[in-house]
């Protein structure tokens, strides 16, 4: 079967290392940065706004937003990122790639933009028009997810594909790294130049008017990167494996793939021609084929992203739940922002970055499913090891120990599920399906995120109505929270079962673009042997 593989596809699986992968790993990682960047700086921010527009005077606690809207700012990106990820995985999958991955950075600058103009000054208007312009900022970075992912995997070669398609999903730790420093430095220049009293001292002169620019500018900023790989992202050839596979142009691929590779790549029109398969999306032949797969992506990164953003975007209430972040009103509003963001950094620096580089070091080593699998394991025994146990954590002496054992949840889903879901479904799907099935997996993913967001928001508040927050009736606590999340990663071990290993296979013999509809299942093993020997 080995003289099946197209030319130009086996070229580029058994490709050296060279400039153009990483250059390739630059311009999409720099999406994925700036994804970060947009979707966690809200969290940076909220306590901000909520000092702004929602002061009440005479009250013993500063402005915070009411329930629904915090939950309108927080989720409405990850709605408009479930939109995005499913339209632009399918059109991906119809335009071609490179068509499709400018459109995306476009929509991602001017909502950043947009975001931090949000116009008005009354509540209602400002919180209306930056809800909207962030709904339309998801939009864009939704299409960012399986458009990078598909392009990275099907540049790479097959030996270090994994780590490839990783080093694009870990620049998100930069993002969110980035955004924590950003928001610090900026917080900090702005308490030096408009020092103001706490809120307990002086409730409203403890909200500085220039406070309004804080937060525009920390939006704003997000567009900068994203600008700049806009022209690098247009000059980019497109995907072989489109080229050949599903625009049925060989000719092209070759000769795209001739100048990358920098070798001469003889093109064959009849290959083409021969491999194309008949059945669809969804139909029983894909089912057959992919129909767990599907399952197994989407329900993996379903469980995962109901753990991670549970934690991730609301981090802040824990902090100041074990007293990392001071109460709000011995603060001023800068210096509130101030220890959010100096709190997301540590994290971010400690277990985060050093989290995704792991799985980049490590996924072409051990395998995207050991890696997996060990990363739920520990999720699931470190919220246990948070949960069972909460009295103990919140005393005043044990508050580094919980920090410490926080992180490790954090390095492990980065170590594990959260960068193994981005790359398995660019892997194991057909060519002309690949873009939708991995925007349909992130879309579950995203509505994961949304589940644990607004979830977290009201389970983690106090059974006590006397101790919750303003706006929110009684929950189970933040102890019964990190137990439900502790067995939903017990979950994502259990659907991790259904996850193949894609681990130094080629994309067609993954996708089983190699093989006769006819005898697609018994040539399996038949055509692993023969992409070895080409090889």
């Amino acid at each position: 079967m080995a003289g099946d593989q197209l030319n130009v596809l086996n070229a580029l699986d058994v490709a050296k290392t060279q400039w153009y992968h990483f250059t390739a790993i630059i311009i999409a990682g720099m999406g994925f940065f700036t994804d970060a960047y947009d979707l966690f700086c809200i969290s940076l921010v909220t306590k901000l706004l909520g000092r702004i527009y929602y002061h009440v005077d005479g009250a013993e606690k500063p402005g915070t937003l009411p329930p629904n809207v915090s939950a309108a700012v927080n989720g409405v990106a990850f709605c408009g990122t479930l939109a995005g990820q499913l339209f632009f995985g399918w059109l991906g999958d119809k335009l071609g790639r490179k068509k499709v991955y400018g459109m995306t950075l476009m929509v991602m600058v001017l909502t950043s933009i947009a975001s931090g103009l949000s116009f008005g000054r009354d509540p209602k208007t400002v919180m209306t028009t930056l809800c909207f312009f962030r709904f339309w900022l998801g939009f864009g970075i939704g299409g960012d997810y399986p458009l990078s992912a598909t392009i990275m995997s099907e540049y790479a070669n097959k030996k270090t594909r994994g780590a490839f398609i990783a080093a694009v999903f870990a620049m998100q730790g930069f993002g969110i790294l980035t955004g924590g420093i950003f928001a610090i430095i900026v917080s900090a220049a702005f308490d030096a130049k408009f020092p103001s009293p706490s809120y307990k001292v002086d409730a409203l002169a403890s909200t500085i008017p220039q406070a309004d620019y804080v937060w525009r500018i920390i939006l704003m900023v997000g567009a900068l990167p994203a600008a700049m790989t806009y022209y690098s992202r247009s000059k980019m050839p497109e995907t072989a494996r489109y080229t050949a596979l599903v625009a049925k142009d060989a000719k092209l691929a070759a000769a795209n793939m001739s100048k990358v590779l920098q070798v001469e790549i003889e093109a064959e029109h009849q290959k083409v021609e021969d491999k194309s398969n008949s059945f669809g999306l969804f139909s029983k032949e894909f089912m057959k084929r992919h129909g767990l797969h599907l399952l197994g992506t989407t329900s993996t990164w379903f469980l995962l992203d109901i753990a991670f953003y549970s934690q991730n975007l609301f981090q802040k209430d824990i902090f100041s739940a074990i007293g990392w972040i001071p109460p709000a009103q011995s603060m001023n509003a800068i210096q509130e922002v101030f220890k959010i963001a100096r709190a997301q950094t540590l994290i971010a620096l400690c277990s985060t970055v050093p989290g995704y580089w792991f799985t980049v070091a490590l996924i072409d080593v051990i395998g995207r499913f050991a890696i997996q699998m060990m990363g739920f394991f520990f999720m699931t025994v470190f919220m246990f090891a948070l949960a069972i146990p909460y009295d103990h954590w919140t005393h005043k002496e044990n508050r580094i120990g919980f920090v410490v054992m926080y992180s490790l949840t954090f390095f492990f889903a980065n170590f594990g599920p959260n960068a193994t879901t981005f790359v398995v479904p660019a892997e194991i799907f057909p060519a002309r399906f690949r873009s939708t099935c991995h925007g349909i997996s992130a879309a579950s993913g995203k509505l994961g995120a949304m589940v644990g967001a607004f979830g977290f928001l009201y389970l983690a508040q106090s059974p006590d109505p006397t101790k919750t927050e303003h706006g929110y009736g009684p929950g189970i606590g933040v102890k019964n929270s990190l137990i439900v999340l502790g067995v939903v990663n017990l979950l994502g071990m259990v659907f991790t079962l259904l996850v193949p290993e894609s681990k130094g296979k080629s994309l067609e013999e993954m996708s089983g673009e190699n093989e006769n509809n006819d005898e697609a299942s018994s040539s399996n093993n038949n055509n692993q042997n023969s992409s070895v020997s080409a090889a």
